[in-house]
């Protein structure tokens, strides 16, 4: 829950990758970053190399205009969801101990037409208060235009050991691999692992390929969000629950403007599987269209990477308030445990002793 109170926005994503990186280093894990602002550690084995990551972005806003009046406009970045931002408090990023919290702004319900009452406003007609009188009043508390905005970061621990709050996607899929690290920490043998922490994700999924190009892993698996789809409004989407434990990814697929997905490769799906009966763990499945990680261009790298999508059922993506289940976190670190475990140097990618 600590990484979701801290903001990184997708290019901006410093202040995680900091935080990060102390646990990592108070583990005694060698960190290393690139230019991008990729993390990760690599821990030495024999077998085939493994590239196991996620990404520490989160999606929001850039500032696009100061108004005269003092009000700010704002352009998305990543998937916003317009339905969910009228009256949203965010958290406008200037650097440690200057940022400055606003709200977006929700016409008052007095003066509000019947025909506006159900129509959704396009971003672009939002604006953010931040309390400013004038433009000369943002500008001397340190805004300017290309300023990074976030949902103000928020975190809450509800009943059954369920967390909401801000940027779940994908805080937790960092706490999951910090949890791996402090197991690999202590481990004497398995394949070499490259543990990473990725940027841009939300940014038309650009850090992790640059970094698998760098590592050239023989297996990758992503860790990310798996769609829940245990409430009425996503009942039809599948069979995914909230503490029913980690999912596995068996078709993912982006039809709107990215035409990229995953069919994940068959001894990884092997390997989940047989890992999860082994250690008595439930192993939820998924397939779906709309959905994309960066696995997607991670697969293409060198000569091809057999992959595989892991994750943990969520509720309300990408709103300021998603939801997920600890049990369910605790179980993928174990999952995930038991799957490097079976890597052995003997492992076989070769598809046709899966068929």
């Amino acid at each position: 829950m600590q990484l979701m109170q801290v903001p990184g926005l997708s290019g901006h994503e410093d202040r995680v990758r900091r935080a990060i990186a102390a646990r990592l280093d108070a583990m005694g894990h060698t960190a290393q970053t690139d230019v991008l602002g990729n993390l990760w550690v690599t821990v030495e084995g024999e077998g085939p190399a493994v590239m196991l990551f996620t990404h520490m972005d989160q999606l929001g806003f850039i500032l696009r205009k100061i108004e005269d009046n003092g009000l700010l406009r704002l352009e998305r970045l990543g998937g916003v969801p317009e339905r969910a931002l009228a009256a949203q408090e965010v958290l406008i990023c200037l650097g440690e101990g200057r940022d400055i919290r606003g709200v977006i702004a929700n016409k008052s319900h007095h003066a509000t037409r019947p025909d506006e009452k159900y129509t959704v406003v396009p971003y672009a007609e939002f604006f953010v208060d931040a309390g400013f009188a004038s433009r000369e009043a943002a500008e001397a508390a340190g805004l300017r235009i290309g300023a990074p905005v976030v949902y103000a970061p928020h975190a809450v621990e509800l009943a059954g050991g369920r967390v909401s709050g801000t940027s779940v996607d994908d805080r937790a899929g960092c706490a999951v691999l910090l949890d791996v690290a402090a197991q690999l920490a202590r481990r004497d043998s398995g394949p070499p692992v490259h543990l990473c922490f990725t940027v841009q994700e939300e940014f038309n999924l650009r850090g992790a390929q640059p970094l698998a190009q760098r590592l050239q892993p023989d297996i990758a698996i992503q860790i990310d969000l798996m769609l829940a789809s245990d409430t009425p409004d996503m009942a039809a989407r599948g069979e995914m629950a909230l503490g029913q434990g980690p999912g596995m990814s068996l078709y993912s697929f982006h039809g709107r403007g990215t035409l990229n997905g995953v069919i994940p490769h068959p001894a990884l799906v092997r390997l989940a599987e047989d890992s999860a009966a082994a250690v008595a763990l439930p192993l939820q499945r998924s397939a779906q269209t709309g959905v994309l990680t960066d696995l997607s261009y991670v697969q293409l790298v060198g000569d091809g990477v057999a992959s595989l999508d892991l994750g943990f059922p969520m509720r309300y993506s990408h709103s300021a308030r998603e939801m997920c289940d600890l049990k369910d976190l605790a179980d993928l670190s174990q999952l995930l445990q038991a799957m490097l475990a079976r890597i052995t140097p003997e492992f076989s990618l070769n598809r046709d002793d899966y068929t």
